[in-house]
């Protein structure tokens, strides 16, 4: 009756969303104050003050024609503001003609992967990694390949990554902060995976396009830098969205932007602007693209997060939790007190905690907290992560 394929990726569908419907049942059960629901990235935070001045601007002054279709690239201006906004950032020559406006950075990544694509190919992710990924070269005949990472470090594993290049290999895609751990791979890491691709490449004879999924990059602490991918990788699409950046998940805006070194370059961004259109995106929504242009410089409040990062780490390592402190994003990824990730966030759940198994996340053994959420729901969370632990003869 219905889609054998997407039956049976329905039982391999994101926990962290079955967690969040969980929490919803435990909350009417025993009442939203005694549920700490840690599994949703959703940013709490309101937009900074310069979206809802430019969203009011285009409300009140009765701005004419900003609800009809443009280009189905989005609007030339807007996307002429991003990418000066990048060249200033890489140094590498950009342009309007280098930019598609997205329905956020989910439905950025599947023009992209639409566009470059032949069936079989292969796109690398590296553990952890946002479990959606699968599905996104899945739905145009890719198959993923994960490397394993450094666990002390949870940045790549080198090796690991150089034997996983075969000559199917399309693309990489990389999470920069990363989601779950939120650990910013380092420049000379970085570099040294561009070095092994230019190898690869030469070896095969082929193109390698690396996909920077990016939407955490602002949201970055303690003095860290998220350095720039289109002045690491010749072949590198940034693949954005200011859901994060300006609170903005539920408008959906997002950009691609790819850089000017990529051969035929032009190609790809007629494949890019085409795919947008006959996915059924067709343009990204306009005033919110209207809105983020005129927002470019503005911030999320990332202190509030910082203050939910420092509190958390330092109670749940005080508990026996071995933790990698983030450094950007707004997520923490402990490792569980048993191998059986799963097991363990069903034991968590009997202490009202609601958090994310590592193996949704390509690394099992470990779990996502996102922290995007009030501070004194952590705080009242404590107590029951104190019964937990003590659950282990941990703390």
């Amino acid at each position: 009756m219905f889609s054998e394929k997407i039956v049976d990726n329905l039982s391999r569908s994101s926990w962290i969303r079955a967690m969040f419907e969980e929490g919803a049942k435990l909350a009417e059960k025993y009442g939203a104050d005694n549920v700490y629901d840690f599994s949703l990235g959703n940013p709490y935070a309101e937009p900074p003050k310069e979206v809802t001045e430019s969203l009011k601007n285009y409300i009140l002054n009765d701005s004419k024609g900003i609800h009809r279709y443009m280009n189905n690239a989005g609007y030339p201006e807007v996307r002429e503001k991003i990418a000066k906004s990048l060249q200033k950032e890489s140094g590498v020559q950009l342009s309007a003609d280098n930019v598609v406006m997205t329905v956020g950075a989910a439905g950025g990544l599947n023009v992209v992967l639409k566009a470059i694509l032949n069936p079989g190919e292969e796109v690398i992710v590296f553990a952890p990694y946002f479990v959606e990924y699968n599905f996104y070269a899945d739905n145009h005949g890719g198959k993923t390949v994960v490397v394993p990472p450094d666990v002390t470090t949870f940045e790549p594993d080198l090796n690991a990554f150089k034997k996983s290049i075969t000559p199917k290999t399309k693309a990489l895609i990389i999470n920069n902060p990363n989601n779950p751990t939120g650990v910013i791979y380092s420049e000379e890491k970085l570099k040294n995976i561009a070095e092994i691709l230019a190898k690869k490449e030469k070896e095969y004879g082929t193109t390698i396009f690396v996909l920077s999924d990016q939407p955490y990059s602002e949201i970055i602490y303690d003095g860290a830098k998220v350095p720039s991918m289109l002045a690491i990788f010749n072949n590198s699409i940034i693949v954005n969205s200011f859901s994060k950046s300006l609170g903005l998940a539920g408008e959906r805006i997002g950009y691609i932007a790819a850089s000017s070194r990529i051969n035929d370059i032009h190609i790809l961004m007629d494949a890019l602007t085409f795919c947008n259109r006959t996915l059924g995106f067709v343009n990204a929504p306009g005033l919110f693209q209207k809105v983020v242009a005129d927002s470019l410089d503005a911030k999320v409040e990332t202190e509030e997060y910082k203050k939910r990062r420092d509190f958390l780490y330092e109670n749940l390592t005080r508990l026996g939790f071995e933790c990698v402190k983030p450094q950007g994003a707004f997520y923490l990824f402990p490792k569980a007190f048993i191998k059986d990730d799963v097991e363990f966030i069903k034991r968590a759940i009997n202490h009202n905690l609601l958090l994310v198994p590592g193996s949704g996340f390509g690394c099992p053994g470990y779990f996502r907290i996102s922290y995007c959420v009030k501070f004194d729901m952590i705080e009242r969370s404590i107590s029951a992560f104190e019964k937990l632990a003590e659950e282990f003869n941990k703390g």
